[in-house]
Parts: C-alpha cells; sequence; structure tokens
C-alpha cells in the first residue's frame, strides 16, 4: 500500500525524523484557515499518488493566506498523470540551502535491502541515474543489522556528503530506516531531503509504501487505506481473498499459483502478437483451492472489467485435483448465470487431468473451449479476444 505524502509525513514525526508542519485540507477555505494557522510562507501541495506534482503546477508556494487560497483553487481538481487532486497539504515554508535524496528499499534479486542517497536531491531519481549514475550511491543493507549510526555513516560518506554533514544526515538515515523496519514497508523514500540555511536537517517530501502482507502486525494500517481511490475491481477481489492486479489488457487470467499465472502472462502476451495485439488483462491467483465458490467470484471479477474480451483458465492439479477444478468451472458457470458473457479457454493438466477435461466436455458449456496445453490456450483466448 502506496501512502499519502501527508501520512508519510505522520507516520516520520512518530519516528523523530525532522519535519515541517504539515495540515490537510479539502477545499480553497480550510486550506486559507491552514495557512493562517501556520502563518509565514506555506507550501500547497497536491495529495496524489504519483510523481511529477511540481512539473504538473500541484506544488505551489503561497507567501499570504489569500494566496494559499488561490493556490487551493488551482490545484484542487487538477488531473496529474490520470489522478485528480482532491485533498492538498498546506506545509510550513523553508529556506533550503542544499537538497539531497534517500532511500531504503527492498531489494528482492538480491533478498536484502538497499539504500540509495546522493548530495543531488530535488529531481526524480530515475532521471538522476540515468544522466548521472556516479551521483548515487548504492549500499547494500544487511536486514538482520540494519542501519544503525556506524551504516549510516557509511552510506553517507558513499553518496560523497562532507565530514560536516554527513554525521548530521546519518542521524536522520537511522530514523527513516527505523520507520522502514517499524512499519514494515518495502520502501522509504526522502526526496528532497534537505538542509535549510538555518543548517537544519528536514524531510521535505515522503514516500512510503507498506507491505500488505504484514497488516496482521499492524491494524492501525488499515485506517491509511484510502478505499474511494481503489480500484472497484481489486476492492472486489480483495474482499474474496483473491490476488488479483488489473492490467491494462484484453485476456483475462487466472491460474493457481503465483509462478503459474507469471508464466501465463508472458505466453499470452506473446500469443496476442499474432493476434492484433492483445495483452493480458489481469493477473488472478485463486492459490491451491480452485472450488466452485473460488471459481466463481475470480469469474465475477474478471468479467466485470469491460476491457476484457476472453478468459484464460490455466490450471495445473496438484494437491487440488482436476476434478475439483472442473467442477468448480460448472459450477462457477451456473452461479454467475447471465452474467457470463465472455468466452472461457480452460487448460488443464496435472492431477486427474483425463478425468476433469471430461467433466467440461460432458458439461458442453457455450462458452468453454477446452485447450490441451498453455500454449494452445493463450494462442485461443487472444484470438478469442480479437475477434
Amino acid at each position: 500500500m502506496d501512502l499519502y505524502e501527508y501520512q508519510a509525513r505522520d507516520l516520520f514525526e512518530q519516528y523523530e525524523v525532522p519535519v515541517l508542519p504539515g495540515i490537510i485540507a479539502d477545499t480553497p477555505e480550510e486550506v486559507k484557515a491552514a495557512a493562517e494557522k501556520l502563518g509565514g510562507v506555506v507550501v500547497v501541495k497536491a495529495q496524489v499518488k504519483t510523481g511529477g506534482r511540481g512539473k504538473a503546477g500541484g506544488v505551489k508556494v503561497a507567501k499570504t493566506p489569500e494566496e494559499a487560497y488561490e493556490a487551493a483553487q488551482a490545484i484542487l481538481g487538477l488531473d496529474i498523470k490520470g489522478h485528480i487532486v482532491k485533498r492538498v497539504m498546506v506545509a510550513g515554508g523553508a529556506r533550503i540551502a542544499k537538497e539531497f535524496y534517500f532511500s531504503v528499499l527492498l531489494d528482492r534479486a538480491n533478498r536484502s535491502y538497499l539504500s540509495l542517497s546522493s548530495v543531488e536531491g530535488g529531481m526524480e531519481i530515475e532521471q538522476l541515474a540515468v544522466e548521472k549514475p556516479e551521483a548515487l550511491a548504492r549500499v547494500e543493507v544487511d536486514p538482520l543489522t540494519g542501519i544503525d549510526q556506524a551504516k549510516a555513516l557509511e552510506i553517507a560518506q558513499a553518496a560523497g556528503f562532507d565530514a560536516d554533514l554527513a554525521p548530521k544526515v546519518a542521524e536522520v538515515f537511522v530514523k527513516l530506516y527505523n520507520v522502514y523496519k517499524g512499519e514494515d514497508a518495502t520502501l522509504v523514500e526522502v526526496n528532497p531531503l534537505v538542509q535549510t540555511e538555518e543548517g537544519d536537517i528536514i524531510a521535505l517530501d515522503g514516500k512510503v509504501s507498506l507491505d500488505d502482507n504484514a497488516s496482521f502486525r499492524h491494524p492501525n494500517h488499515e485506517a491509511l487505506e484510502d478505499k474511494s481511490a481503489a480500484d472497484p475491481l481489486e476492492a472486489k477481489a480483495k474482499q474474496h481473498d483473491l490476488n488479483y492486479v488489473k492490467l491494462d489488457g484484453q485476456v483475462g487470467i487466472i491460474g493457481n499459483g503465483a509462478g503459474l499465472v507469471m508464466s501465463t502472462l508472458d505466453v499470452v502476451a506473446y500469443a496476442g502478437e499474432k493476434h492484433g495485439g492483445v495483452k493480458p488483462a489481469n493477473f488472478l491467483d485463486i492459490g491451491g483451492g480452485a472450488s466452485a465458490t473460488v471459481m466463481a467470484a475470480g469469474l465475477d471479477v474478471i468479467l466485470g472489467d469491460a476491457q476484457v474480451k476472453s478468459v484464460f483458465v490455466n490450471v495445473f492439479g496438484g494437491i487440488t485435483s482436476c476434478v475439483a477444478v472442473a467442477e468448480g468451472i460448472v459450477k462457477a458457470l451456473e452461479i454467475l448465470g447471465d452474467a457470463a458473457t465472455k468466452p472461457l479457454v480452460v487448460r488443464l493438466d496435472g492431477n486427474q487431468v483425463e478425468e476433469g477435461r471430461a467433466i467440461l466436455a460432458g458439461a458442453n458449456h457455450p462458452l468453454v473451449t477446452l485447450a490441451s496445453s498453455m500454449d494452445e490456450g493463450a494462442d485461443k483466448a487472444a484470438e478469442l479476444a480479437n475477434a
């Protein structure tokens, strides 16, 4: 789960990361009142879960409450990369002397954590990595030891901080790592981390991604979720405990096991090149159990996507036999009734595969086409989606 900036700021404050005061507001009137409360120069910042806010006009400096009111009028309702601004944060101003970058993230490839840092902050990290890769320090962080003061100094020195600044920023690095570890995050990023003209180190902006797999340890995280902004199909899938991610394609995918589903996405994308460039419409892993209820819930989610033109059900029977899967598909189509209107290509393999295929053949449902292999099924599903 990605947090809004104001939520990240609040988390930082809980872990004693130095931040500026901030007040959230949903109307120009609330923005003006917040500016009056904070006093002095403020910054009105769009709260959307995407980068490039400043370039899009979503961040404006205001010297008076009246200017803050006008800034809010310009920002609220703004479309930033497809995200409509419904809320802003009014933050205290700072006299910035230098801008830096720091992040700690999950490095899945190396089964470790990775710290990225630079004395050149403010610009998008992807741009910095391409244009000046030598300016971005990459330091591996052992999950067992984390970032203590010594490790933080190592990171600061690798990033090119001078002898006077390194101890100051290192202290903040440790606190930001405490956020990362304490909240079970997969990313904690500050861009920019600034030094003010007074010499203070402040996290001026924050991006935090939380690991949903650790939510059982953090019941307070549920309050951070913006349910109104969630994709309705993903929200429906979550209600049924389905592992679903919506993609921009035309072939709905159902599989059992993350590895099989990922492979299915690749095979469908490859097959789609021969059929008008159709692509996978989703990732949906129904797990080890493919009961009628689970299958019906999965089909209901996928068929609710207007972009989906066909569905490819690719299941390998292991602990759950192909007989149970086939019966689940037949029963699911009965449950859905008229809601099932798009063709299904089904490929079964593994435990009791012949019996499972016989059940589907016997049902003779007009929407179902049987495929003997994954390649054949992907090709047929792509063909049907392009028909």
